[in-house]
């Protein structure tokens, strides 16, 4: 009978609308949430199938979730430099701890992170950031398999040091009216009697330039001028006096030769010694023997240019000397680039990166499964994922130090809400209409 249809009818729309209410509800919740991915209730018609073309038979209806997953939120700034937010489709790999399974996997959205008192980097849902570990080259593993992602970590980073390798540019200038010493009429760079290391010449421009091994320890060279009899050349010497010249000279020094200028006080470098612009090669001796021997380029300046060394009747000075390399330092934070490299801050100045946060894609991402702690699942309607470089691939890239809002329009579920009340009590209408018909007909045989 119809009545009853109808009241079955009835009870589906009371079904259907408690469901609708589950969903804004849980949408209001989380209005807050980072990275929180809106649900909209989508109600399906339940239709009972009847050949006949005059009777109606009432079937019903039923809610059903439609996942916005894919609905990009609004990236708001944040002060820390790991949370962490994409601008654009796929989302963050994470793993629920830290040694499971390597294929035990989860996604999301939910970018704020920070580091455990283990120093891994975790949401506030305690999953595990991954990233594929870099090598000393900065590559990452060649296959970039799910199977070679790892946690993390900022603390297990050790301290790192660097050896100088260069001093570009080295700029400075030698007076062009210093007098020639008459020592320079005896000068040999060979004989330590008559060289400047020894400290049997006095030189006329001399300065120290700190430098350090392949151990972080910093050392001075030691740059040495005499000015040359012949017309816009000087006598250089270079010395360290913690190692010897590979192949060894006199003494301390590390290279000797002339510096040459044009007649406009440019640098001069097809009259310069060669010795002065090769690689310096240092034996570290004493307290330094364990260091690795050095090598030191000077780039005196460009060839006919005053962007380096020049002379000028101007007094002699050393002007500055970028020097590369440091002492042994600890890591004191990260950065993280649109590209998902994630860069270590070392407190001596230097910067190493260490991992790269890889983006999973999807071709469906509306089509995932939610699991708790905001972060999604794969399932038959999503398909398989494909790891990308962030920016790349139909990716989006990583905004650093931004946080991604809820989905959630308030406005439109309080809207809902009210629609939604009024569809269930429409509902309960139709249970009562109903249940008063079917009384009058219990009455017909009184």
């Amino acid at each position: 009978m119809s009545l009853y249809a109808a009241l079955f009818s009835g009870v589906s729309g009371l079904g259907a609308y408690s469901g609708a209410l589950g969903i804004i509800s849980d949408n209001i919740t989380n209005v807050n949430t980072v990275g929180y991915k809106e649900t909209r209730a989508r109600f399906n018609t339940l239709v009972t199938e009847s050949r006949s073309v005059t009777r109606y038979s009432p079937g019903g209806v039923q809610a059903l979730p439609q996942n916005l997953i894919s609905k990009q939120g609004l990236l708001q700034s944040s002060s820390s430099p790991t949370d962490l937010s994409i601008d654009g489709p796929g989302f963050f790999v994470v793993r629920s701890a830290p040694t499971a399974n390597a294929t035990d996997v989860s996604f999301t959205r939910a970018g704020s992170f920070v580091p455990d008192e283990d120093g891994f980097l975790r949401n506030t849902a305690g999953q595990y950031l991954l990233g594929f570990p870099l090598d000393s080259a900065g590559n990452t593993p060649p296959n970039r398999s799910v199977e070679e992602l790892v946690p993390i970590t900022i603390s297990g980073l050790t301290g790192t040091a660097e050896a100088t390798t260069e001093i570009s540019p080295l700029r400075g200038n030698l007076r062009s009216s210093q007098p020639v010493s008459p020592q320079e009429a005896t000068y040999n760079p060979a004989v330590p009697a008559n060289n400047m290391d020894s400290g049997a010449v006095l030189p006329d421009f001399v300065r120290n330039i700190q430098v350090f091994d392949s151990l972080g320890t910093p050392h001075n060279i030691t740059i040495s001028a005499l000015k040359s009899s012949v017309a816009n050349q000087w006598h250089v010497e270079i010395s360290a006096p913690d190692g010897v010249g590979i192949p060894p000279l006199s003494g301390n020094q590390i290279a000797v030769g002339t510096l040459a200028f044009n007649t406009d006080g440019s640098i001069d470098l097809t009259n310069t010694s060669a010795s002065l612009q090769a690689p310096l090669n240092i034996d570290w001796t004493g307290a330094a023997a364990d260091a690795a021997n050095s090598q030191i380029t000077i780039n005196w300046g460009t060839d006919g240019d005053v962007d380096g060394f020049t002379q000028f009747d101007t007094p002699s000075t050393l002007i500055s000397a970028s020097v590369n390399g440091a002492r042994f330092g600890n890591v004191n934070g990260v950065s993280i680039a649109e590209d998902g490299r994630v860069t270590a801050l070392f407190d001596n100045g230097l910067t190493k990166e260490v991992y790269e946060l890889p983006i999973a894609v999807f071709q469906n991402p509306d089509g995932l499964t939610r699991r708790q702690g905001n972060s999604f699942d794969l399932s038959d309607d999503s398909g398989e994922f494909t790891l990308q470089i962030a920016g790349d691939g139909g990716s989006g890239n990583v905004a650093p130090s931004t946080l991604e809002a809820s989905t959630v329009d308030l406005a439109r579920e309080f809207t809902e809400l009210i629609t939604t009340q009024r569809g269930f009590s429409a509902s309960t209408k139709i249970i009562t209409t109903a249940d008063e018909m079917l009384d009058e007909l219990n009455r017909l045989k009184r």
